[in-house]
């Protein structure tokens, strides 16, 4: 049987074409069928790389021409601003990939005091200052607004809203990972707001990444910088899980795990922790892309595991895409992207991920971003 299967645009904005192998019978496939068709043809290698997150500062973007051409799935950019030249950099990636995929371009643009690239994507409030002053309606509207200024500056993912339910308005620090970064202290009004949010950035063609399931709100610190728990799992039902519930419900494609334990669930951060994955999963039915929270923060580093190494753990227990943090130089980055290539092909090999799971990985990434018709 001759099999074909061809890349008709992103779904994010910008445009691409790709033709390869897969079915060319008539039968109706979904989305995510086709990306399965497309990644299983590649290279192991190739699989493992468009799994994982390459950082860069906005700056020095144009370093990224090299992890595109060998075929990374996603970017992710730091920097209070960027060159004006960036729209035109990142646009320029999809056409080195080795499929001509457009890649995930992506930054944290909550709002407030967590915004990247203001001079290219503008300035709007804390998520508890729209949650206190906006209805949901506004909200979207909001979102709608940078969502829109993203897509011009070449971004097509914000690893953003927050869902997590906190309500103190202070800012984030090493003791409250949320403070102003939550929409309030009501699980359903949040779950409002946060939905809400996520429609606007999806009506302007940007990806949004929920996070951080299962909820960091009322944590006992903050993940970046050591080891955290996040309320009791029996807790969470009634509270923290609400906002995930609703935006589930409310049709978006991509969370993000946060790097805590939960008490009567997993002593392991949630990322690496098949129990936690697989209550997203089957509990809240979510099928769309499941991202990691970076894998270079302190809850991670205290268990003496590398980016490398969690990475392998990550998607072993059924996160499809993984994340670093700020790049001390693009040479690091690149290098730490490798690392992790490298260590997830040697897990396929040695039998501790299987080729199947990581294909599901990088079909759930392709699939996130592009339109595919089988």
């Amino acid at each position: 049987m001759r099999w074909r299967l061809k890349v008709v645009g992103a779904l994010l904005g910008g445009s691409i074409a790709a033709t390869l192998v897969t079915p060319s019978s008539g039968f109706a496939a979904t989305n995510l069928d086709c990306a399965t068709r497309m990644v299983a043809q590649w290279s192991l290698t190739r699989v493992a790389r468009e799994t994982v997150v390459v950082s860069a500062q906005a700056a020095s973007a144009a370093s990224l021409r090299a992890a595109a051409a060998q075929g990374y799935g996603g970017f992710l950019l730091f920097g209070a601003s960027a060159p004006a030249s960036l729209p035109r950099t990142v646009r320029s990636l999809g056409a080195l990939e080795p499929d001509h995929l457009a890649p995930m371009i992506m930054t944290d643009d909550e709002g407030g005091g967590v915004i990247r690239l203001a001079n290219l994507v503008g300035h709007w409030p804390w998520a508890f200052d729209m949650g206190a002053t906006m209805s949901p309606a506004r909200i979207e509207l909001q979102g709608r607004q940078v969502g829109a200024a993203m897509a011009h500056a070449g971004l097509n993912v914000d690893l953003a809203p927050v869902a997590d339910v906190d309500g103190r308005a202070v800012w984030p620090g090493a003791s409250n990972p949320d403070g102003l970064r939550s929409f309030g202290a009501s699980p359903e009004r949040d779950g409002a707001d946060v939905t809400a949010f996520a429609t606007g950035l999806r009506a302007a063609h940007v990806l949004a990444v929920v996070k951080h399931f299962p909820g960091l709100g009322h944590a006992s610190g903050n993940t970046d910088n050591a080891p955290a728990t996040t309320q009791p799992w029996a807790v969470l039902q009634r509270g923290g899980l609400v906002p995930f519930r609703q935006a589930i419900a409310g049709g978006v494609r991509a969370i993000m795990m946060s790097n805590a334990s939960i008490p009567g669930l997993t002593t392991l951060p949630a990322g690496l922790s098949s129990v936690a994955v697989g209550r997203l999963r089957h509990q809240l039915g979510f099928t769309g892309l499941v991202m990691s929270d970076a894998l270079d923060a302190g809850a991670i580093s205290a268990r003496h595991l590398s980016v490398a190494q969690a990475s392998v753990d990550a998607l072993a227990a059924g996160v499809d895409q993984v994340l670093n943090g700020n790049p001390a130089s693009p040479a690091l980055a690149l290098q730490t992207a490798s690392l992790t290539t490298a260590a997830l092909v040697a897990a396929v090999a040695q039998g501790t991920l299987t080729r199947a799971r990581l294909v599901a990985a990088a079909a759930q990434v392709v699939a996130s971003t592009h339109a595919l018709v089988c």
